[in-house]
Formats: structure tokens, sequence, C-alpha cells
């Protein structure tokens, strides 16, 4: 098996408050293999999209501060590299596909001066050997008369045409890895499949590994190879695809799973939502997080939180991968496979 591209380990993130310091990210650990498509999921408030800019150090330090952990991007930790190194990563070896494409592209410079920009900075192009650079993205992405489009502004595009052009730039120099933080918040259900495809084809084609943030755990079952489960700052499970949705040994993955539409399901039958509210990261309950708005929760996960671990299955195969923060994992997991 070859080496982790990317590696997140131990990381904790705090923003200091006029309460005191709040620990928004709370020891998390994932890595994404060359090519590999990861997804990482959880509702708003998980801590997915300060984990993602803590990668590429886009955090405002203060009020943030990076308390622990490392983060390694073919073995060198980014954390501890001098500025002209992370520079060089940005947008040169890692790309980012931001949530908004509005508020991410700036209103007052053209699409081709945006696009360009990352080219001649990170790949030393002159003008004419970046202009037709960003013409071929424009094509690649699926943007129509991309010569004209590279003289309009961000405002003269629809929502699904500026994501592409986010796309574009994260992919304009040939990067190994793209970080896409919630990249179809904003989109209809239509051109989020769409979106998605796009990104999973150019990825495969281009050999790239992409980490998709996403509070929904519906719309990257057919995308992903590897998924991670976060809550409250944490990992709750992580394993592949195909075990997080079929096998999920978490209560909180199965009420991801309970919440999502499905066409397998009795017409009429409502959806389960989660009961209660994520909790308050100023004052956590002890023991498990999800506790308070778990149904299989027992005295003992009020006192202690669970280890992320491997699960053992007592039925069905074990997979290395997959691995659960929650006392009742293997019971969950032996009424999913019976």
């Amino acid at each position: 098996m070859s080496a982790p591209l990317l590696e997140v380990e131990d990381l904790v993130v705090e923003f200091k408050t006029p309460s005191g310091w709040v620990r928004a990210v709370d020891g998390v650990s994932w890595d994404v293999s060359p090519s590999e498509i990861h997804a990482v999921v959880g509702e708003s408030g998980s801590g997915k999209s300060v984990t993602a800019l803590s990668i590429l150090r886009l955090l405002p330090m203060p009020p943030a501060r990076i308390a622990q952990g490392a983060i390694r991007f073919h073995g060198t930790d980014l954390l501890a590299a001098d500025e002209r190194t992370i520079q060089a990563v940005r947008g040169g070896r890692i790309g980012m596909v931001f949530q908004e494409p509005m508020t991410s592209l700036n209103p007052v410079l053209t699409i081709g001066r945006q696009l360009t920009e990352g080219l001649r900075e990170h790949r030393k192009l002159d003008r004419r050997a970046a202009q037709a650079r960003a013409v071929e993205l424009l094509e690649m992405v699926g943007i129509s008369e991309p010569e004209r489009r590279l003289k309009q502004y961000p405002h003269h595009l629809s929502g699904g045409m500026r994501q592409r052009v986010m796309i574009a730039i994260a992919l304009s120099c040939d990067p190994e890895l793209i970080i896409a933080d919630e990249p179809t918040t904003a989109l209809d259900v239509t051109i989020q499949a769409q979106i998605l495809e796009l990104m999973q084809d150019l990825c495969r084609r281009l050999g790239v590994a992409l980490v998709v943030i996403t509070h929904n755990l519906g719309i990257v079952a057919r995308y992903a190879d590897r998924v991670t489960v976060m809550y409250a700052g944490g990992v709750v499970e992580e394993g592949t695809a195909d075990a997080v949705y079929h096998r999920s040994a978490h209560p909180y993955t199965l009420g991801l799973l309970n919440s999502v539409p499905r066409l397998d399901r009795p017409r009429g039958l409502p959806l389960e939502p989660i009961p209660g509210n994520p909790p308050d990261i100023l004052d956590r309950p002890p023991g498990c997080q999800f506790q308070p708005r778990c149904g299989f929760a027992l005295p003992h996960c009020r006192q202690s939180a669970p280890p992320l671990q491997r699960i053992e299955a007592a039925s069905g195969p074990n997979l290395p991968s997959h691995r659960s923060a929650c006392f009742e994992s293997e019971a969950l997991l032996a009424d999913a496979v019976s």
C-alpha cells in the first residue's frame, strides 16, 4: 500500500473568545491516499471546514491557534513549514475550492485575471501562455465560449458556472490534491450532481486526490472511496464508503443516513431526524459528545468518551480501516448484518 499523500494527525484547533479558549477541532486524525476521493461529513459546527482551512494555514491567527497535532504532505509537516514553503503548496500542489464562489471570487477582477494569477505565480508562465492555459481549463470544466468568459466578471455567471471556474482555478497548476469545502451548498440538486460528476471525472482522469467536505452524507455516496464522519470537533467513524454506508457502526452515522430521502423506502414514510442539537462547545457534556441525542446511550457513555478504534465484527468480514468511536459499535454492526 502506498504512503498517504496527506496525513492529519491528532489535530487540535482552538479559538479565543471572551469566555476563554474554545476547542473547535479536538484530536482529529485522518489521511488521504494518492488519487483517492475522501469525503469528510458532518453537521454544521462539527469542525470540518476548520480542519480543511488548517491544512493550508488559512485560519486567522489570532483568534485561532493550532494547539496540537501535525499535518504532513508528502511527509513534510505543513504546520512547521516556513511561509515560502506553504505559499508554494497553496494553489501549486494543493488546490482549494471554497464554499460560496460568489464571495470567493473577487467581484472587481475578471475571470481571466483570477484564473491566470496562479499560473503566473506558480508556473511562471508569460501572459500569452497563461491565457492559453486558462482557455484550456475553462473548456475542461465544461464552460462554453471560454475566450469570452475570460473577459467577464463573476456576477455575469450563474452559480454553477462560478463553481466550475473555482474548480478550474484549483486545477490550474496541476495539483496533487484538491480540497473542496462544501462545493455544492448553494446549488440546486441538478447542478450539485453535475459538479460532483465533473470533479470525480477530472480527478480520476488527471490522477488528483480529492477531499470533499460536506454536511450531506447522501450526495457523496456514489463518489467517495472513503468517508470520515465528524461530530462536535472529533471523528466518530471512518472507513470505506461501502462500510460506512452499508455497515454503519456509530449512532450518529445511522442518524445521518436515516435523515436522507431514499428511493428504496416505502412512499410516504417520514424521515427520521436526529433529535436535539449539537453540544455547546463552550459547555461540553462529559463522556461521549453524542450521548444526549443517542438512542443507544448507556450509563457509562455519560461518564467516559469512547476511543476511535477498529471494529471487530461478530459476523461479516473485519475491515482494518473501519473504525468507530462508540462503545456499542459491534452490537450496532451485528444488528445491521443480521
